[in-house]
């Protein structure tokens, strides 16, 4: 268990689900309950309070956790983030193909994060081309063993599916690992980006 408990590197920025610490830090933690309900949970059309609650929230430290717990939660109403209910929409409904780089490397650092599939599908493809045991990769994501296998399973299939056909002479392929760190960060990544950018593979080997 040594290889799976002991970490030295330094403690990601990242919050796991249980953290809830990030709240204490929030602009809007002292403010009065009936402001919060004003400001936070406006009527549809009071745009003086929408304004004011993101003047709040675009100057607050925890903006991004906000923002997160509200997606990882499935919280739908309100402001979260600087966002609205309409504004949050397209990110819940593509919450599942969420792909944020700095969530996989947490989970790496031994976070327990709230992955999304495609998150979930980076930290096992490339746990399983570092040669994580399923045991490990069990472990990381708080997951069954049978599971964690079935995953490692899918992983090795889709290595070797990239491997085989990578030397078809596809430069699109090819094009899209150099711009893969220009584009959102929330956007789904093939496999070819996902363990082929050599920035990300070195990041990332730092973390495993």
């Amino acid at each position: 268990m040594r290889h799976i408990t002991t970490n030295s590197t330094p403690t990601p920025t990242i919050r796991g689900i249980a953290d809830h610490s990030w709240q204490a830090r929030g602009m809007c933690r002292n403010l009065p309950p009936k402001v919060i309900d004003r400001l936070f949970f406006p009527a549809a059309r009071a745009r003086a309070a929408i304004g004011e609650a993101k003047s709040i929230c675009g100057q607050c430290p925890v903006k991004k956790a906000c923002f997160d717990y509200a997606l990882d939660n499935e919280i739908r109403q309100g402001i979260w983030g600087g966002l609205t209910e309409a504004e949050r929409r397209p990110w819940h409904r593509k919450v599942n193909k969420r792909l944020d780089y700095s969530r996989v490397k947490a989970a790496f650092q031994g976070r327990d994060i709230h992955l999304s599939d495609a998150e979930r599908e980076a930290v096992t493809r490339h746990a399983y081309v570092r040669g994580w045991s399923p045991e490990r990769l069990a472990f990381t994501l708080r997951l069954d063993l049978d599971w964690a296998r079935d995953l490692m399973r899918n992983a090795a299939h889709a290595v070797a599916d990239r491997d085989r056909y990578w030397d078809q002479g596809d430069e699109t392929a090819v094009a899209d690992d150099e711009t893969a760190e220009d584009e959102d960060v929330v956007s789904p990544v093939q496999v070819p980006r996902q363990v082929q950018t050599h920035s990300l593979i070195a990041a990332l080997r730092k973390a495993a």
